[in-house]
């Protein structure tokens, strides 16, 4: 072996020996690591990605489900929640009552049927009038001056109706001796004719005038009490009532320049349900009642009907007298009718808190099948303090609202809240 094989021999066990002593000393294998290392970093960020994409997918689904049961409970929830309850059938009314307004038996406006001003008024509000006494007296003189100018008139046809009956005369001789001619004698005729009717409509014109004339006196056309007075002395009074002025001086309107009523009689119309129409007679007496006269009753008759059921509220209409000659008994008034039945019949009893009271009457909630409501008119009838009886519009078995909010409106849907029934308590001994 030569020198330079043996220097290349020595390098090559040095060199051996050298990467002996690194990969002893962890320091060899400098090509393998890096690649395992790699490796190891991949594999960890595919695991936080699945985990990241698992993590997500929950979230969304939870997210989902609990907007889906956030839609159920707001649907759930969203209709305003009620209570229901039933009515119960009571079979022992003896009477029923029924609710009614007094009317004064005669009422009636008065217009002057003139124009003028007002120059006095005898009677006030609250005073009694007898038929034909004097309230007021207006002046008209523009009517006056029509008046004079029309008789004049009718003074003036009369004078041409005379000279066309004289001239008629006169050629009604002359035509016997052929002293006129036929056409002069015919016109003459009918001049005469034509001047008659000339008076009549003179005439007929001054009856209308005085007529109006007649009106500058305004008497009360019965015997009744002045329940209004809408005129005052100067006043201007036309055809179409009395002019008021308000306070700024603006004419408001024109209105009757009295009222008088007929109160020594009153009038009471009442329904009276269908049920017990056939005890509605003609006769049958009946007892009133007004909350201003606490214990105190009243005794009327039941003088007519219009022998008809009313379609809509199945009601029959009805007319109560009383009599007033005590003057006690106001027109206006509300009164409760007492009507005798002669056999019991079914009445419905509902809490008080289930009566919805609107400007054209009481109404009942009900609900149907589907959870929406309706509004009925029903006709109430003796009232119990806590419940009242139905006489009218609503059938037994028909779920009712007990205690319905004052904004709920008809076709509206509801949620039913379920009612535990109460449980009977222990008597304490």
């Amino acid at each position: 072996m030569s020198s330079r094989e043996q220097e290349m021999s020595g390098t090559s066990k040095g060199e051996a020996a050298v990467l002996k002593h690194e990969t002893a000393n962890g320091l060899g294998d400098t090509h393998d690591r890096p690649q395992a290392s790699r490796g190891s970093v991949l594999t960890i960020v595919v695991i936080v990605l699945l985990v990241a994409v698992v993590i997500a997918i929950a979230g969304i689904v939870k997210r989902k489900h609990s907007s889906a049961e956030l839609d159920k409970y707001t649907d759930g929830t969203a209709p305003p929640p009620v209570s229901l309850t039933q009515p119960v059938m009571q079979q022992t009314a003896r009477e029923i009552v029924l609710p009614g307004n007094m009317q004064a038996f005669t009422l009636a406006p008065i217009y002057a049927r003139t124009t003028g001003y007002v120059k006095a008024w005898y009677h006030d509000i609250g005073t009694y009038v007898h038929k034909g006494e004097l309230l007021a007296i207006i002046e008209t003189p523009e009517l006056d001056q029509q008046l004079a100018s029309a008789k004049a008139d009718l003074a003036t046809a009369q004078s041409n109706a005379g000279l066309a009956k004289l001239t008629a005369g006169r050629y009604q001789d002359l035509i016997g001796r052929n002293a006129v001619s036929q056409q002069d004698t015919d016109n003459a005729a009918t001049q005469m004719a034509s001047s008659n009717t000339q008076v009549a409509s003179a005439a007929a014109n001054v009856r209308r005038l005085e007529e109006l004339q007649s009106f500058e006196r305004i008497e009360a056309p019965f015997d009744g009490v002045i329940t209004a007075r809408n005129l005052d002395i100067g006043q201007l009074i036309s055809a179409t009532g009395s002019t008021t002025t308000a306070g700024a001086g603006t004419v408001s309107g024109n209105r009757q320049i009295f009222d008088i009523s007929a109160i020594r009689t009153l009038r009471v119309f009442i329904n009276v349900p269908q049920v017990y129409a056939p005890d509605a007679k003609n006769g049958t007496t009946a007892t009133l009642t007004l909350p201003q006269y606490p214990g105190r009753s009243f005794t009327g008759k039941l003088v007519r009907s219009s022998s008809a059921v009313d379609p809509t509220t199945r009601t029959l209409l009805a007319e109560v007298d009383v009599d007033n000659r005590s003057g006690e008994l106001l027109p206006g008034s509300y009164t409760e009718v007492h009507l005798k039945v002669a056999a019991t019949a079914p009445a419905l009893i509902v809490p008080v808190s289930a009566l919805i009271l609107e400007a054209d009457g009481l109404r009942i909630a009900t609900v149907d099948t589907n959870h929406h409501i309706h509004l009925v008119r029903v006709t109430p009838g003796r009232d119990y303090g806590t419940t009242v009886e139905v006489l009218s519009g609503l059938q037994a078995g028909q779920a009712i609202v007990g205690n319905p909010p004052d904004s709920i409106t008809d076709g509206e849907e509801v949620r039913i809240i379920p009612t535990t029934p109460a449980q009977p308590q222990e008597t304490k001994r």
